[in-house]
């Protein structure tokens, strides 16, 4: 379910990933600020230590050597180079530890779009530097006291923002949550990690893993993974208490 006053807004965003997400002018674009802006291809690592204490031959994928220092710079810039081609004035996103808030906010940086993100008043206090980090790179950070006070909070927020504006606002969303078309784009925009890890543990290890794993929290990280490996095969999802 979707406010009535969004379906446009969704209807658009649809539009303008069937006209120009997978468009050659697009993905050059995308791939070369990758390249030259984000840092990719990250490394694949051999850990050593690891494998000999588990008995087997662990590589990792290293997106914490990217710009920013997460995956959510893959998103967040994808989605922003969007919101620009769309005629978006400005941009929302919502953070929950600030990866995809500092993220959106160097991408919006990056494109030339102002940022406004939302942060739960408890994650603001938990995740200060975060915090400070996102007004240097020149976005707006407002405290959410309503609610848990944590993402949850900040996602309606960020809705409640988008809903009073949705022509000239644009949701950046980090996560592979919410209505049709966001997890379908969050995912495409972040199968880069899979393609990558595809192919340099072919060419450093000789073959494909047997087991692929990835933590999960709103998914992006895990579905950018999984996908390029695996297609429509089954995942497992094994929850920690």
């Amino acid at each position: 379910y979707v406010p009535e006053t969004l379906v446009p807004a969704l209807d658009r965003l649809q539009a303008g990933i069937d006209e120009h997400l997978h468009a050659p002018a697009f993905q050059t674009e995308f791939r070369a600020e990758l390249r030259d802006w984000v840092g990719r291809p990250t490394a694949l690592t051999p850990a050593r230590a690891l494998g000999r204490a588990g008995g087997a031959e662990v590589w990792l994928k290293r997106e914490d050597l990217a710009h920013t220092g997460a995956h959510k710079i893959n998103n967040a810039l994808g989605q922003a180079m969007l919101a620009r081609l769309l005629g978006a004035r400005r941009i929302v996103a919502e953070t929950g530890a600030g990866q995809h808030g500092v993220a959106s906010a160097a991408a919006c940086a990056r494109v030339g779009l102002p940022c406004v993100v939302y942060m739960g008043e408890i994650d603001c206090q938990r995740q200060s530097p975060n915090v400070e980090r996102m007004r240097r790179l020149g976005a707006e950070v407002i405290p959410v006291t309503s609610g848990d006070r944590t993402l949850r909070a900040a996602i309606d927020e960020a809705l409640r923002d988008w809903v009073s504006d949705p022509v000239d606002t644009y949701y950046l969303l980090g996560s592979a949550v919410g209505p049709h078309p966001y997890p379908y784009l969050v995912r495409e925009l972040h199968s880069v990690i899979g393609k990558e890890a595809r192919a340099q543990v072919i060419d450093q290890a000789g073959a494909l893993p047997d087991l692929v794993i990835a933590c999960v929290g709103g998914g992006s990280n895990a579905i950018g993974l999984f996908h390029p490996f695996l297609g429509d095969a089954e995942v497992e999802i094994l929850g920690i208490e």
